[in-house]
């Protein structure tokens, strides 16, 4: 069967309005139709007065470019805007953005209510280091509103990812924003599978919306970054507690680079969308293929807010596939983590459960060991899935 088109008219819609927002370019001296990299550390005065009145906070001048450089925050001016956002802060990778953000949020003493199946990293800085500081982290079936509300009393911080790691089970964001404020309780978000393009959770409450930029933002796997957007007064407060002390800044060069993949996002993610659910339909046909961990096969509330979908999904296979020998059978899927380049990867859950016991959320949550994470790239779908299909065939138990 020749591969087909699974757009929307929601999809196409997003990618059109993401286009266009992408290409409002902030003047610079000269009309480059490509911003500058301001590569410098520092930025100097021409008197008295203009370094007061920056350093005062009076002026739009920089100082330093750990807290602040122009090519970053053109990066951050674009992301703000595709959020639906006031402001954004980038950070030199996922994880400072997340530890920035809760520890913006929270102090000791403190609870955080998070969904249960959460970034793995996200999951060890919540079980490693917040004990520590004396906060505790409370997990819960993300897709199971009622039970979600019943565990926010008394919590300071509402942490989701919708849809979630490996098993992408969704939130019903608008729902649990709404009962999260009503306590006067924030809500922080791991956009980073549906970007920007496809949902937006401010606009539906959330507080603020994190972004491991290192993926589909970015684009290219060249890069490692992150990114925050909210209100100006609690992206403030991430720029007066934590972004200029963890010093986790992104880099001139690094904000260019992510600027660039962002020209590119909406027409990468029509592809991405386009072959995953190519490859799903493909595997949820297969006889050995038992279970598909995908959005578009859901019917829970949370689909309300994608407009879209992305390339990374989970299939399960039955017990007379060998896991390994599927994957090294694979041509052009490669063994890697991350996600959203042009590459197609893969990573099975088996090959992960070796790592320290109790820093694992995929035990802890029951993610079944026969679990195999696709990252479908850019590459022909008709060849991708004809690797897939010669690797599970040859890797059946005789």
């Amino acid at each position: 069967m020749k591969h087909e088109t699974h757009i929307t008219d929601a999809a196409k819609a997003a990618i059109e309005a993401a286009s266009l927002i992408l290409t409002d370019d902030a003047p610079h001296l000269h009309d480059p139709v490509v911003g500058p990299i301001y590569q410098t550390s520092l930025f100097t005065f021409k008197d008295f007065a203009e370094m007061q009145k920056t350093f005062a906070g009076e002026g739009q001048g920089y100082i330093y470019s750990r807290v602040g450089n122009p090519t970053v925050h053109d990066f951050e001016r674009r992301i703000a805007e595709l959020e639906g956002a006031e402001a954004a802060r980038a950070f030199s990778s996922g994880m400072a953005a997340i530890s920035s953000t809760v520890l913006s949020i929270v102090s000791s003493g403190d609870r955080i209510v998070a969904v249960r199946h959460c970034y793995g990293d996200a999951y060890r800085f919540f079980e490693k280091l917040l004990p520590r500081f004396n906060i505790t982290v409370d997990y819960v079936d993300g897709s199971d509103a009622d039970a979600v509300e019943a565990a926010l009393p008394g919590a300071k911080l509402l942490y989701l990812e919708s849809p979630s790691s490996m098993v992408f089970e969704l939130q019903d964001i608008k729902r649990l924003a709404q009962a999260a404020r009503a306590q006067g309780i924030t809500t922080v978000i791991d956009n980073s599978w549906a970007t920007p393009v496809f949902q937006k959770p401010h606009t539906h409450g959330v507080d603020l919306v994190l972004h491991s930029a290192s993926k589909y933002i970015g684009g290219h796997s060249d890069t490692v970054a992150g990114v925050v957007a909210g209100s100006k007064a609690l992206i403030a407060r991430i720029n007066e507690l934590t972004h200029p002390f963890l010093g986790a800044k992104l880099s001139p060069l690094e904000a260019f680079l992510l600027i660039r993949g962002l020209r590119t996002l909406p027409f990468r993610l029509k592809r991405h969308m386009d072959s995953a659910l190519f490859i799903a339909e493909r595997l949820r046909a297969h006889a050995h293929v038992t279970k598909i961990h995908h959005p578009i096969y859901s019917n829970h509330p949370g689909r309300a807010t994608l407009a879209g979908f992305t390339g990374l999904f989970t299939f399960e296979v039955d017990d007379t596939i060998d896991i390994p020998r599927f994957t090294d059978l694979l041509k052009f899927f490669r063994l890697g983590v991350s996600w959203g380049g042009h590459e197609s990867l893969i990573v099975p859950v088996a090959a992960s459960l070796a790592q320290t016991p109790g820093v694992n959320s995929f035990d802890r949550f029951s993610v079944s060991p026969r679990a195999i994470r696709l990252h479908v790239g850019l590459e022909d779908p008709e060849m991708l899935w004809a690797d897939l299909e010669n690797a599970l065939a040859k890797s059946i138990k005789t």
